[in-house]
């Protein structure tokens, strides 16, 4: 974050989203990438990117919850500062969505990372639903998305935590 602050060249937000939340927030060791959403976009942070990939040996790529998924009205306003470094703020990207795209995906590792959230006290069953209902209309306009399979994740996940 420091190196990448340091040459960015405007201010902007970068938020980091997957395994690289899952890092920060301590119930992962390791990850295989970093994902993130830049947001407004600080000038000249491509160019960073490229640097810090080949000298860290990093794999950095630009996805997040709303490549997946719908985002909610108040994503931004809901998404964690982590620092400011320079002219640049970091963030979370809305946790609540990360689990989320999480469930959608249904890997084995991203439903750990969901139950995380929630066991340490990130997100609630009630953010979960609430998120759900605001996005559930608008899961038309992701093909990808089977949204039958992906309500009964999200039900069946949530139940869990109910009990």
């Amino acid at each position: 974050m420091d190196e990448l602050a340091a040459l960015a060249q405007s201010p902007g937000k970068i938020y980091f989203t997957g395994g690289a939340t899952a890092l920060l927030l301590g119930f992962r060791e390791q990850t295989i990438d970093i994902d993130i959403k830049l947001d407004p976009e600080p000038v000249g942070v491509f160019e960073a990117i490229a640097q810090l990939k080949n000298r860290l040996d990093l794999n950095i790529e630009l996805a997040s919850p709303d490549d997946f998924i719908p985002a909610t009205s108040d994503w931004r306003e809901k998404s964690p500062l982590i620092a400011s470094v320079g002219k640049v703020q970091y963030f979370h990207y809305d946790l609540a969505l990360q689990a989320l795209s999480k469930l959608e995906r249904g890997h084995k590792q991203d439903t750990e990372d969901a139950r995380n959230l929630i066991r340490r006290g990130h997100v609630t069953v009630e953010e979960l639903r609430r998120n759900f209902t605001e996005i559930e209309s608008r899961l038309i306009r992701y093909p990808s998305v089977d949204i039958p399979k992906f309500k009964a994740n999200v039900e069946k996940f949530l139940k869990d935590f109910e009990t």
